[in-house]
Parts: structure tokens; sequence; C-alpha cells
């Protein structure tokens, strides 16, 4: 007789290994699928994973509970965030609290933590071994529940019926690792440049380290011009968009990329199912909150379930609505916030260019507001 599952999570990716252990803590048993588990299946070489996450401190107090939050040089700090506009505008974030030397993993203040994502699903990975409510299998099994996290391109979705919803934005992003010849100093910069093209540097190696995340979100055509060029003149290319601030750059990596959109299903959940992280919604990475609003859906559904009454079972869509509903508004209040922005920068009139440098420059000056949007993006809703 097959091992009976009370919740069979598809995709074992860091949403999907959260919300197992969130749910394993509350003794479920849980079904994992990862097919890279199935016997007689040689492993694929994988190219090199150049990815880097911003988490904000609700998402970090929730890895920390489970505890998966990756250590030194694998977690940088933000101590500063700076980012300019196309034609003079200018914004600067400052942590409230300095960052102390002895703290090289940034436990006290900061802006945000720059987290590697292999360093990070190995934390994962190594808190599901000491869970015994979690099995790893290389197909979905039947259980009262079944939750898609397998991301954007999610097959399991349609099989729910639930629609999937894109606005392009003609963009993609490409991202690779840099080496500086200076210190980062925990500072994270961000340029909005003209046709809504986006550049951001991310410090990462430990907060006195030279290496830089990069994530530039260019259109189409001058992505795929990007692509074919050297290391040298991609490097040259790089200089040339961001200047001189984050020191002299070398390109340290392959580069990897990806279409950018505004996308959703528009239901989220429904009779013994639920959607999470990318599969139910993504965002532009312009504000680098993709993985906390997955994170947060882990935590909203994993606390949904904890507090259901006793005589509801897991996959009542009663009760999956409490969750959709919770995380739908946070959701698309972010997207709005996204889509906004890329918007507003990818109108090329001066007119347009003169008021939304405008406006930063009235914002960097607001006090109050500045200060809320901050923690907003922080996750720091307890001092709002």
């Amino acid at each position: 007789m097959s091992k009976p599952f009370d919740v069979c999570i598809r995709g074992s990716g860091v949403v999907g290994r959260t919300l197992a252990l969130l749910l394993a803590r509350e003794r479920l048993q849980v079904a994992l699928v990862s097919p890279e588990t199935a016997t007689g299946t040689p492993a694929l070489p994988r190219p090199q994973d150049v990815r880097a996450y911003a988490l904000n401190s609700s998402s970090r107090q929730l890895l920390e509970s489970l505890r998966a939050w990756p250590e030194a040089p694998f977690v940088t700090p933000v101590q500063q965030m700076q980012v300019w506009g196309d034609a003079g505008g200018r914004l600067d974030f400052i942590a409230e609290t300095p960052q102390p030397a002895s703290d090289p993993a940034g436990a006290g203040a900061a802006l945000t933590w720059i987290v590697d994502v292999p360093a990070l699903e190995q934390q994962l990975a190594q808190a599901l071994q000491f869970q015994p409510q979690v099995e790893t299998v290389a197909a979905p099994v039947t259980a009262a529940l079944q939750v898609v996290c397998e991301g954007q391109k999610s097959s399991s979705r349609s099989e729910f019926g639930a629609s999937w919803v894109v606005k392009p934005y003609a963009q993609k992003a490409i991202a690779a690792r840099l080496e500086s010849d200076h210190k980062h100093g925990g500072v994270a910069r961000q340029w909005f440049g003209a046709h809504g093209e986006v550049l951001a540097l991310l410090p990462t190696g430990g907060f006195d380290g030279n290496s830089l995340a990069l994530v530039w979100s260019v259109s189409m055509d001058h992505a795929d011009a990007l692509l074919k060029l050297s290391p040298e003149d991609f490097s040259a290319a790089l200089q040339a968009a961001c200047g001189a601030e984050a020191g002299r750059l070398a390109l340290a990596s392959t580069l990897s990329a990806w279409p950018l959109s505004l996308s959703r299903a528009e239901r989220w959940v429904g009779p013994g199912w639920a959607l999470a992280g990318d599969a139910a919604h993504a965002v532009h990475p312009l504000a680098g909150q993709g993985l906390n609003l997955g994170l947060a859906d882990a935590a909203g559904l994993a606390k949904v379930l904890r507090e259901r009454e006793y005589w509801r079972g897991l996959g009542e869509e009663k009760l999956l609505r409490r969750y959709e509903r919770a995380r739908q508004a946070d959701v698309a209040a972010m997207g709005a916030v996204t889509d906004g922005l890329q918007g507003l920068f990818a109108q090329g009139d001066a007119r347009w260019q003169a008021l939304r440098n405008w406006g930063m420059k009235g914002f960097e000056r607001s006090g109050p507001l500045k200060q809320w949007v901050m923690r907003q993006a922080m996750g720091d809703k307890a001092r709002l």
C-alpha cells in the first residue's frame, strides 16, 4: 500500500521547498515533486547559475525560522541603494543602522539582503533532510491538496483549468556576475535609462566583496545584440551604460537572458489545488520583489492551512479562497507599481522625461513618504 500524503507540492524550487518545510512543521505528510529524482535519469550538466535574489526582512525571518538562511559570503547586506533617472533624477536609500564589521552576514539592519541562489537552494535541501514528513518523488502523487510551484512555465496550471494572462514588455533581462576593481561596500545601484531600460548592480560575495550581480532589462533587439558580444565588448557596453560609479567592471560569468512580462493566473485556487510563486504571478524585476512575493505566498498558504477549522479538509475550495484573497491584493499592488514605473520610463518624449525626473527629485525630499516606501519594500510592516 502506497504512503498517504496530505499535500503534493509540484516544483522543488525555493518556494516549493520553503512551503514543504512549513507544512512539515505542521505535521503534514508532504510529497515534493522533483523530476531529477527519477531513477535511471542521467544528470545533465547545468549552466553556471548567476541568479541572485534581493530578500527583505520578512523573507529573512521566514527562512531563519526554517534554519535555511545562508551564511556569509553567500548573503550580502545592502546598506545603501542609489537610483538614477535618465536626466538628473536621483534617489538614495540608506539603512538606519550602520553595518558593524563583526556582522558579515548582516544580522542587523539592512535595506535588503542579496542572496546567491545555489547557496539558498542548498540550505533548503539540507533542512529538508531533517524532515521525515517530506518525501521527494519523481512525479505527482495523490494527495488532499496539490500545490503548483513550477514557475511561469508550469505544465500543471492548465491541468487545473487556471488560465495564464500575459502582458509582454518587449524586453529581456540579462543576468551575469561581474568583478569590480573597487569593493562594493554593500551599495546596490540602479539606473533607469531611455525607453524603459533598467540596469541594476547588486553587491555579492559578502559585505567587503567586490563582486556584483547584474540584472539588465533592455529591449529585445538590444538584448540580442548584447548577447552576441565578446566578454570584453560586453563589459565595455556595460561600462558605457553605468559609468564609473561601481568601479571598472569585468564580466566574470556566462550570460543568462529571459523575456519579461507582467503575468498572472486568473484563478489561484480550486477544489484540491492552489498555485504559489511564479506559477501564480510574475512582475518586472526592477523592484527586486519576485521571490519575496513567492515566499509570502508560501507563508500565507501555510498559515491558512494551519488555522483551518478542524472539520475542513485541506483541499476545500472555500478554505483555499482565504489564501487567494489575502495574497492577490499584495501581488496586485506590487504588479501595479512595477508596471507603472516600467511604463513611465518607457516614454521617450522629453516632457515625460522631465516629469519623471522631477518626480524622483521631489520624492527624494519627501521625508516620511520616502521612509514609508522604503520600509514597505523591506517588508518591515510592523513599523509602518
